[in-house]
């Protein structure tokens, strides 16, 4: 263990892990002007097979072609460090139930190198009022973000389920437009590695710090964007872990949990962590594109009739599902529980 000694953030002992940096990845990229242009067709169809097989291969790839203003993510950006770069106990005024919050990853005793905004979105497409206390011009910034990613992740749920042949194209993003939809924006800073002198190096490699330890996201989507610095690593089925190269221009799209159970397991929800080893700082937001708290969730019946009739999760409803899941550890499986015995046949 280490304990780093500047700054509140760092006041803290954290694991350094002395392992080398793992491989980097190589991502599937989807471009979404071919699946949005006029006319679609054929554009399309490619685009939502390419979709599908990344969600069934790793449940996880980037998108460009998005089109979400370029200005409009540097100034996000922009009011992101400039919030982070606030006193502390400037930053803490934005806690609550959601809010402002450092070191500490849920209430199970889990700890990063990361400090954070959490923020709950309404069905406006907006922060909701738990981010009052947040700069306005970071609030108003991140209303405009969030419109604008939530109207793009409609669209990738619309590929996902052309590229899975259903007939219902929106079947999952309805899930995400409920006005009672249960969604969330996160926003990390990681900040940079210790200096080499605070941090000896092991076996000729500088120790790197676990910012957001292993685990996978609960919701239906998460959409992730960053600036231009690494961090960010996924585990592929083998349980090999390798490095996602930053793109400060694309969005990368997560599989969640929730979709998982949705494709009777045929979507897989991707683990991945956030490592610092950089010198400089990190900055990502993410949307969680999350179901109404009271819909209940189960594998969708033409999917399970493509399986003989196999479900591999129970039913459950969404809040059933959070609820137990945040009684867990990050890296903890958490669908394990709602799993069928033909989960492992």
């Amino acid at each position: 263990m280490v304990v780093l000694s500047k700054g509140e953030l760092e006041q803290i002992a954290l694991p350094a892990v002395q392992r080398a940096a793992p491989p980097l990845a190589a991502v599937t990229e989807v471009d979404l002007s071919t699946a949005t242009a006029a006319g679609g067709g054929a554009g399309r169809a490619a685009a939502a097979r390419a979709v599908a097989r990344a969600c069934e291969e790793h449940g996880f790839f980037k998108v460009t072609g998005h089109g979400v203003p370029a200005p409009l993510l540097a100034r996000v950006e922009a009011a992101a460090a400039a919030f982070f770069a606030l006193q502390q106990q400037d930053k803490e005024k934005a806690g609550g139930p959601f809010g402002y919050a450092s070191k500490r990853i849920g209430c199970n005793g889990d700890l990063g190198f990361v400090e954070y905004l959490l923020l709950g979105v309404n069905a406006a497409g907006a922060a909701a009022p738990s981010a009052e206390a947040s700069p306005c011009c970071l609030r108003e910034v991140l209303d405009e973000y969030i419109a604008a990613v939530r109207r793009m992740t409609c669209t990738v749920l619309e590929l996902m389920a052309e590229g899975l042949g259903l007939d219902d194209a929106g079947v999952f993003a309805r899930l995400v437009l409920d006005g009672d939809s249960d969604s969330m924006l996160r926003v990390n800073h990681y900040p940079p590695r210790p200096e080499p002198e605070e941090v000896p190096k092991h076996g000729g490699h500088s120790r790197r710090f676990t910012g957001f330890g292993e685990h996978t996201d609960p919701q239906i989507i998460s959409v992730l964007r960053s600036n231009a610095v690494s961090g960010l690593e996924i585990s592929l089925r083998d349980g090999t872990w390798v490095a996602v190269p930053p793109d400060a221009s694309s969005f990368f799209v997560n599989v969640g949990d929730a979709l998982q159970v949705l494709t009777n397991g045929r979507f897989r929800s991707v683990r991945h962590r956030v490592m610092v080893s950089s010198a400089r700082p990190r900055v990502s937001v993410i949307f969680f594109g999350g179901p109404p708290p009271r819909e209940r969730l189960a594998p969708l019946p033409g999917l399970v009739d493509r399986e003989g009739g196999r479900r591999r999760y129970r039913e459950f409803t969404w809040r059933e599902y959070k609820t137990s899941a945040y009684r867990t550890k990050l890296a903890d499986n958490r669908l394990g529980y709602f799993e069928t015995a033909a989960a492992s046949s």
